[in-house]
């Protein structure tokens, strides 16, 4: 056996391992905080301060993580490209995956709340339409877990890049369904909504040859995400509910009670701004590694 192969045998063992075998102080971080979440609902749970049905607010909970680890696995390029720190490549496997862990212990706990009446599931699913869009959004995942692998990128070549560019569209498949089953408070979904424009901002600069690490591009994709964010809102209480969606737009308006999603991402979105734009007195090592073997 080569030495590379024995190498990547330890760090596929264990996963807070780099590729020489070495623990990661930032993959030990990643699976940290990866963990946290479900202590927390555990925890939560063994308490009773999950509420009258523990079981349906646990079904939310670990809904929202899923929906949350997904975004930020997503956001993990463009921060290695604004802030040229490399490593940054090594947790984005172990977010994703995490995602997926945990839209499998959402979709697990609604069986459980179903009563393990598979039929019962299976018809809920087909007739209720955002339980459907939340089924296909789980089975994308699957299919981008089981083929996170070094071994699957290899065997699949191009098709691995083509497959996985279904990334974002699960997330705006998933974050649709968490507006529908939000009702009328959809300010965290607005939020990922938001986060997502801007993400799907970035990648068209790339495609469009911006300098996607550059200050003036950084703050323009906070705006647009910004203005994406208003209308993405709008929208959505012009078609789904009876709210004014005028009202909508004036709260943005207005900080008397909270502050919008919309200011959110903008502030969200600029630190990658101001961050470029303090870089060069802070300096960096720029240094490059492999996609495939920095995972």
């Amino acid at each position: 056996m080569t030495q590379t192969k024995r190498q990547n045998r330890i760090a596929m063992k264990y996963p807070w391992n780099d590729r020489a075998g070495k623990p990661s102080v930032i993959k030990i971080a990643a699976l940290a905080v990866a963990f946290l979440p479900l202590l927390w609902i555990a925890a939560s749970y063994k308490t009773n301060i999950l509420g009258p049905r523990p079981i349906t607010q646990a079904i939310h909970e670990t809904g929202d993580w899923a929906i949350r680890f997904f975004l930020v696995s997503l956001t993990i390029s463009p921060l290695r490209a604004i802030t040229r720190w490399s490593k940054l490549i090594l947790v984005r496997r172990i977010l994703g995956l995490t995602a997926l862990a945990y839209a499998l212990l959402h979709f697990s706990l609604y069986i459980v709340d179903q009563n393990f009446n598979l039929s019962r599931v299976a018809t809920e699913i087909w007739l209720r339409i955002y339980l459907l869009i939340g089924f296909v959004t789980l089975l994308g995942l699957v299919a981008l877990g089981v083929t996170s692998t070094d071994a699957m990128i290899r065997r699949m070549g191009k098709n691995w890049n083509r497959l996985h560019r279904l990334a974002y569209p699960l997330a705006a498949l998933g974050i649709l369904h968490f507006f529908m089953q939000s009702k009328a408070d959809v300010t965290e979904p607005t939020l990922m909504a938001g986060l997502l424009f801007a993400l799907l901002a970035y990648r068209v600069a790339k495609v469009w040859d911006f300098d996607i690490a550059a200050v003036p591009t950084l703050i323009a994709i906070a705006v647009i995400a910004a203005f994406g964010t208003v209308l993405i809102e709008y929208a959505w209480f012009a078609v789904a509910t009876r709210i004014p969606p005028s009202r909508v737009l004036l709260a943005n308006l207005s900080f008397s009670h909270s502050i919008r999603p919309t200011w959110w991402v903008l502030m969200a979105c600029l630190i990658p701004a101001f961050w470029a734009a303090i870089r060069p007195m802070i300096g960096n090592d720029g240094r490059k590694i492999n996609p495939l073997s920095a995972k």
